[in-house]
């Protein structure tokens, strides 16, 4: 019943109405559109270096002769992708050591939050600035994927613990607990479940989270190496040839505009849908 209520007030938000048609065309351009191009995002055309957009090349070249369409659609399959894995992640993360922090207590609860202090007051990007080195000796991008999400768990973490210290006390819980199953049942059967609004709008944020930090990493050099492209590394590449080639840095900052805008109308939409207190 309440999963009807829901999804009918994320239906009326025009926001989020909006970002699902844009996230759903920009993922279609993402993995049908290179099928719709002439070139591979490997193919080098030797007869055009930056040339502007035409009718052979939809999207304008590179400075060696890769067509900016596919390029550009192969970042932003990277980009989409890492965004997804670093939501799924740290939030899965959040919710295991914040409702098992927040149960069990006592030396467990002091054990675990000290880690995520821990965590919270390291520099994340100078750690990931000194690891990188690793990543561009050859070791797969899911590297960064796990860096990047080890850094992004830890605030929610400590809502799920605060919000699981007033669920243990519900009857549900209790009866559960008097009827012998484990704690560890009892965490992933009442606690979690019940923290889904939670979950679910801390994992779609994320995602644009994600998509945003990887861009940022990746201007910089820290995030996705060569060959290999993102949405941040054709930026990084665009913006010093912004203004006499701008095609190399509008395409890619406008799709990454656009993905991370229509992800958060999404978040802001489930939030939304999902308060007790919303009159929509």
């Amino acid at each position: 019943m309440r999963s009807k209520v829901v999804l009918r007030r994320l239906v009326r938000n025009k926001q989020a109405r909006f970002g699902f048609i844009a996230l759903i065309l920009l993922v279609v351009l993402a993995y049908v559109g290179p099928f719709c191009g002439a070139y591979d995002w490997t193919d080098k055309d030797f007869m055009a270096f930056m040339s502007a957009p035409d009718a052979d090349h939809w999207w304008g070249t590179t400075a060696i002769g890769q067509d900016m369409y596919a390029v550009t659609l192969r970042g932003m399959q990277k980009s989409i992708v890492i965004g997804l894995l670093v939501a799924l992640i740290s939030t899965g993360l959040a919710a295991i050591v914040g409702a098992f922090a927040g149960y069990f207590g006592g030396w467990v609860d002091r054990v675990l939050m000290w880690g995520v202090d821990l965590l919270l007051v390291l520099p994340s990007f100078l750690i990931i600035a000194i690891v990188s080195p690793r990543l561009r000796e050859g070791a797969s991008w899911l590297w960064f994927v796990v860096l990047l999400a080890a850094f992004s768990w830890m605030v929610t973490s400590r809502v799920v613990r605060s919000m699981t210290l007033s669920l243990r006390e519900r009857e549900y819980v209790l009866a559960a607990v008097y009827m012998g199953i484990p704690r560890w049942k009892i965490i992933f059967r009442h606690i979690v479940p019940n923290l889904s609004s939670l979950l679910i709008i801390d994992a779609t944020l994320n995602v644009s989270g994600a998509i945003i930090g990887e861009a940022a990493l990746s201007f910089f050099g820290f995030g996705i190496q060569p060959p290999d492209v993102s949405l941040g590394t054709l930026i990084a590449e665009g913006s010093r040839n912004a203004t006499g080639y701008p095609w190399l840095f509008a395409f890619p900052a406008g799709l990454l505009v656009a993905l991370v805008l229509s992800v958060n109308l999404i978040g802001d939409g489930l939030r939304d849908a999902l308060d007790p207190g919303s009159n929509s």
